[in-house]
């Protein structure tokens, strides 16, 4: 009798996770960063309604919604600034390798402080900073070039993202300094 082909690492409650599955979980967060996932799955499924809606349209009458192209556009832009919070939130942030995990350990945690704390200091700048072009929109009664909608309902959610934005890489930058004390400790 033969046995049966093994399939791999089985995994039960007493071994640990293989590295690749170990690596991809995300650290425990104070926020839950199932907001930024289930609002990328809102988006995407937006995006692909007004599609798809767009393109049966299209298809069957030979025109378009002409809102379709300028909201698709905002929901794109949303999207990235979304993704963008919840690759800070993960620390999947783009950066150079090189520097980032060479030298010694205690440089390596200084840097991922330290670029922690410029990415917050930038998207908290950039909130600032887009709250007066959320104002002049509204003050100015700005209107979209596609479909006349007051343009603040599109620019409103800059610095809301950018805040969200910042404070995601203040919670990096806090749960690296706890980790790394913890590691000094040995708890």
């Amino acid at each position: 009798m033969s046995s049966p082909p093994e399939s791999g690492p089985t995994l039960d409650a007493a071994s640990p996770l293989p590295p690749e599955i170990e690596a991809a979980a995300d650290e425990p967060t104070r926020v839950p960063l199932a907001i930024e996932d289930w609002a990328t799955v809102v988006i995407m499924g937006l995006l692909a309604c007004i599609t798809f809606t767009n393109v049966v349209v299209r298809y069957f009458t030979d025109s378009s919604f002409a809102w379709t192209e300028e909201f698709s556009v905002f929901l794109m832009i949303l999207l990235a600034m979304v993704a963008g919070s919840a690759a800070v939130a993960r620390d999947r942030h783009i950066r150079i390798e090189y520097f980032a995990e060479s030298g010694s350990m205690n440089r390596r945690k200084r840097l991922a402080q330290f670029g922690a704390l410029m990415v917050a200091l930038l998207f908290f700048l950039i909130a600032a900073l887009s709250v007066r072009v959320v104002w002049d929109d509204y003050r100015f009664e700005e209107t979209s070039p596609g479909i006349g909608v007051p343009q603040w309902w599109y620019s409103i959610w800059l610095p809301v993202v950018c805040f969200a934005i910042g404070l995601r890489a203040v919670g990096l930058f806090i749960r690296r300094g706890r980790e790394w004390r913890a590691q000094e400790t040995g708890e």
